[in-house]
């Protein structure tokens, strides 16, 4: 374990080097993003709309009482959606999706000798292979949150359209009675935290992978695994921090 964790801070050391040429690495930041980012908004909105939903209505059938104001069910699917289940879900989303395929990719590379390529040449195989993918999930991935948010709220509000238990009047008042800012800024740190774990710990697992495309299949599933372990541990460690 210690093995591995020293490796993994010396490959990131290695891979935020001062760039060779600019130009080349920005142009790979630029694709990385529009494939972390764009790539990943459909399956993003899909998740976000139907969990808006489903924590709307589970929540007004756990709480709604004549003694209890139906604009709560707003401002606790406000909370969750923003402390929990956009950045959390989201991320464990992503990590199967973004994390495998980078762990994929980069470990094809490596067992096709592509990687030992570039070394040979005097190119820096971690900087050239992996602070793009990182630059790309800490920046895209609170995006991506955020519009997880949004869309949350409105899967929120068409559940409220289609029951009578909440008015959608009462929902939206929920969701400014109480606001509290520092979710938002909880929700947002989560989401840089996580982009980092996922891309580096995938990265991590393919670059490092022996053999044949047996082990880059298994170098991959390890990546989601463990980038899945540790965004759970993070999410208590930030909430507690923070909260």
């Amino acid at each position: 374990m210690i093995q591995s964790l020293g490796r993994y801070i010396l490959l990131l050391r290695l891979s935020f080097r001062k760039p060779e040429k600019f130009s080349v690495y920005w142009a790979e930041v630029m694709r990385e993003m529009v494939s972390a980012g764009i790539g990943s908004l459909g399956i993003i909105m899909i998740i976000s709309v139907f969990i808006g939903a489903a924590v709307t209505i589970q929540t007004a059938f756990q709480l709604i009482s004549p003694l209890i104001p139906k604009s709560v069910v707003g401002g606790i699917a406000r909370d969750s959606t923003i402390l929990e289940f956009s950045p959390t879900i989201s991320a464990l989303v992503l990590a199967g999706r973004i994390g495998s395929s980078m762990a994929s990719q980069i470990g094809t590379m490596r067992v096709t000798e592509q990687i030992d390529a570039l070394e040979i040449m005097g190119v820096n195989a971690p900087g050239y292979l992996i602070s793009p993918k990182v630059i790309s999930g800490v920046t895209m991935f609170p995006l991506l949150v955020i519009v997880s948010v949004l869309l949350g709220f409105t899967g929120g509000y068409i559940a409220c359209l289609t029951s009578s238990e909440v008015t959608t009047f009462d929902f939206i008042s929920g969701l400014s009675d109480g606001f509290n800012p520092i979710i938002v800024t909880t929700c947002l740190v989560k989401s840089v935290v996580f982009g980092f774990i996922i891309t580096t710990i995938c990265s991590y697992q393919g670059f490092y992978v022996s053999g044949g495309a047996l082990e880059v299949g298994q170098a991959a599933t390890r990546g989601v695994v463990y980038s899945c372990v540790m965004i759970l541990m993070f999410d208590l460690i930030i909430s507690r921090l923070f909260l």
